[in-house]
């Protein structure tokens, strides 16, 4: 017996997810013969829906409800959890480890496979801010929405209780770093959930709060054109959200963020959102990469130059061919990835069936922004909107593009609740460390450690 035709997608991310479960439709045939196998190596059983992690920071949405289950999605697909650590594609050959390799104290161990997907997303980009290591707050992955969320809680918590003057004020200033849809976003979302917690604090109102937007470039929210993004930043000011153009992080040490502008903010929140970088695993390949360590790729998806091998999303540079000015790449978001994963599956079914290939292109749709409950911003079809309508077709857009039937019923059950009863504004903090109260329990007491036990 023949061996089956192996397709190897490295992550479960939106290019990952969308790409396995368009081929094992593409694919039923083969699949059920046994001629193919679809083999998704991802860190996470889930895929993480991250247009959503601020609406999940801020309370309205479950967290739950954010991210998607393989397993139960990419049913006909073998899902590993696991990381590839480097891939050696002139062998056809993946070096991964998995939870159970850990468990065993086995190393690494080798894959094979004849059909490679690289997608293993992106990460966060930091600079060389002294500090930042050790007190920011990164905004990527529903754990660190809902940390953020437990956190801003916390503090408000702590400025109600404390009698040190600049104690509160440290406690209750939040500087986020990054003027994209993350940034924004998150800052507006859950500056609108602090403002309305401030009303259960006998001691706390919402002036007390001071929120601070740095970004590096003189606009925000490139993506929804310049006239919106001056609407964003009068929104957000209206606010009292102290907007800082062309202002960058200077350092963060001692729990003081110190900005280009000579300002110094006493802060116990600095929150890191100043883009993205490919994943360090496509530095251990023999693939070929741009200057900006992504992979160079064809508009048909396929990496530049390599047979068997096909990249999409943040972790490849696509040509596009859409565009006016020559040379000109797809953005790395996630309308993107989606529309490529569609086109990568489609690609990879009709290599394996002997047909031909087909580049990717696409139509502008335009783009849309939350600035918290019924605000937003958006540019969609060449027509611009702001404050209700523009939040709306923000909703409308993301609950349309959320994987399966069952979050969408879910996410919008939980949309209409939130309509009809008060925003939770409860912290969860101790989810972050569970066994804290029992290792406390189960701690001897002191001076006890000598004593037999019976």
């Amino acid at each position: 017996m023949t061996e089956p035709a192996r397709i190897l997608v490295v992550g479960g991310g939106y290019v990952g997810m969308y790409t396995a479960l368009r081929l094992q439709r593409q694919l039923r045939t083969e699949l059920g013969a046994g001629t193919a196998e679809i083999v998704v190596v991802t860190p996470e059983p889930y895929m993480t829906y991250q247009p959503f992690l601020p609406e999940a920071a801020a309370g309205s949405i479950s967290p739950r409800h954010v991210v998607v289950p393989l397993r139960r999605v990419l049913d006909r697909c073998r899902i590993v959890i696991g990381e590839v650590r480097s891939v050696d594609h002139a062998k056809r050959t993946a070096t991964l480890s998995t939870l159970a390799t850990e468990e065993e104290g086995a190393g690494t161990l080798d894959l094979t496979y004849d059909e490679l997907v690289i997608a293993p997303g992106s990460v966060s980009r930091t600079l060389p801010v002294p500090g930042l290591a050790d007190h920011g707050i990164g905004f990527k992955t529903v754990e660190e929405a809902i940390g953020l969320r437990n956190h801003v809680i916390e503090q408000m918590d702590i400025a109600s209780s404390t009698r040190d003057p600049a104690i509160r004020d440290a406690a209750l200033t939040f500087v986020f770093v990054g003027g994209g849809y993350a940034g924004v976003e998150a800052l507006a979302e859950l500056e609108d959930m602090a403002r309305y917690t401030a009303r259960y604090y006998h001691n706390l109102k919402p002036e007390d709060l001071r929120w601070v937007l740095v970004e590096a470039s003189d606009r925000i929210l490139p993506e929804v054109g310049e006239e919106m993004g001056r609407y964003a930043i009068r929104e957000l000011r209206g606010r009292n959200v102290d907007v800082r153009l062309r202002t960058r992080l200077e350092t963060c040490e001692d729990r003081v963020a110190v900005l280009s502008d000579g300002t110094r903010l006493p802060t116990r929140t600095v929150v890191w959102t100043a883009g993205v970088k490919p994943a360090p695993v496509l530095a251990a390949t023999d693939l070929p990469l741009d200057g900006r360590g992504r992979l160079r790729c064809t508009a048909r998806l396929t990496v530049e130059g390599v047979e068997h091998a096909w990249a999409a999303g943040d972790a490849a540079a696509v040509p596009d061919v859409t565009a006016e000015e020559p040379g000109k790449e797809c953005a790395p978001n996630a309308q993107h990835a989606v529309r490529q994963a569609r086109v990568l599956a489609e690609n990879i079914a009709a290599s394996l069936r002997g047909q031909p290939l087909k580049e990717y292109t696409h139509a502008y749709v335009g783009s849309v922004a939350s600035l918290g409950l019924h605000k937003g911003v958006a540019h969609v079809y060449g027509r611009k909107l702001k404050g209700y309508p523009a939040w709306f077709m923000h909703r409308a857009y993301h609950l349309s593009r959320v994987p399966t039937f069952n979050r969408k019923a879910r996410v919008l059950a939980e949309w209409t609740l939130s309509g009809l009863f008060k925003r939770e504004i409860v912290s969860l903090g101790s989810l972050e460390h569970p066994r804290a109260e029992f290792e406390l329990a189960a701690a001897p007491p002191p001076g006890d450690g000598d004593k037999p036990r019976s």
